[in-house]
């Protein structure tokens, strides 16, 4: 008898677009505002991310999925079609959420906000293969199919009630051309899922994938404007001291796990300026 194949352990690399990271796109606080996201380069480019009408913006949540779904990609070496198969159990398992009736609908809301919200660049995004910040228009998931379970997998569902009208399903997705792209160009920000999973603060979360994307393999220091940082990430407070008791958390979360060697606010006259060190 052969031997059976050994099963390849999961990958804890996951590449993400490097233009796409230096750009704001997921909410991070609980504000009710779902307005457009508009952001403005230091080149003079136009950023929007427009959800669809009568959605919400992509939030906290659609982060995480968007980063375990990047990793999956990585771990299919990359399908040149862009299409990933995944169970959503399996999905909800590996990013080390609670798998029931709300998480279930949570994903499926998730994976739908990726495939219809709009990013739209003028002059903001980078294409890797041309080199060039031109005109764009595309969504992180070009196609998102979600199959209920088979009838003879139903049948088992009468003994789970919390999965009675939520039971899991088969999903397949296909990332979008522009972002599979980049990555094959090896414009990329690499981070360690392990690593931003255990970052409990969203906004930590969301600060390691920028830090991956501007400082690369460097680990000298990298500094902005408070404000920046705000539109960058994005973040709704405004006023200096809100920013930093919501940074503050989260900087001493990067610097727990490794990410940072320091992270701090320097102010000059009435500005602000954010300080990450190593």
């Amino acid at each position: 008898m052969s031997p059976a194949p050994r099963r390849r352990p999961p990958s804890r690399t996951v590449q993400l677009d490097r233009a796409l990271e230096a750009l704001p796109l997921f909410r991070l606080s609980d504000s009710s505002e779902d307005s457009v996201v508009a952001f403005a380069t230091d080149t003079g480019g136009r950023w929007r991310v427009l959800p669809a009408p009568g959605e919400r913006l992509p939030g906290t949540f659609d982060q995480d999925v968007y980063v375990e779904l990047l990793r999956r990609f990585h771990e299919a070496d990359q399908p040149a079609d862009g299409a990933l198969t995944f169970t959503l159990h399996a999905f909800l398992r590996s990013m080390g959420r609670r798998v029931d009736g709300r998480t279930y609908e949570q994903l499926r809301g998730a994976l739908g906000r990726l495939e219809r919200t709009v990013l739209e660049s003028e002059g903001a995004w980078l294409d890797a293969r041309s080199g060039k910040t031109g005109s764009a228009r595309f969504t992180l998931l070009s196609a998102v199919a979600i199959d209920r379970r088979r009838l003879t997998d139903r049948d088992q569902l009468a003994l789970f009630p919390a999965l009675a009208s939520n039971e899991p399903g088969d999903a397949r997705v296909v990332l979008a051309a522009p972002i599979r792209a980049n990555i094959a160009a090896g414009h990329v920000a690499t981070l360690v899922a392990p690593t931003y999973f255990q970052l409990s603060s969203p906004v930590a979360r969301r600060l390691y994938r920028l830090l991956v994307a501007v400082r690369g393999a460097s680990t000298g220091t990298w500094s902005l404007p408070l404000e920046r940082l705000a539109e960058i990430l994005p973040l709704s407070q405004r006023y200096p001291s809100h920013l930093q008791r919501v940074l503050q958390p989260a900087h001493e979360m990067l610097v727990a796990a490794g990410i940072v060697h320091g992270a701090d606010f320097v102010q000059e006259g009435r500005s602000w300026t954010v300080v990450y060190r190593g």
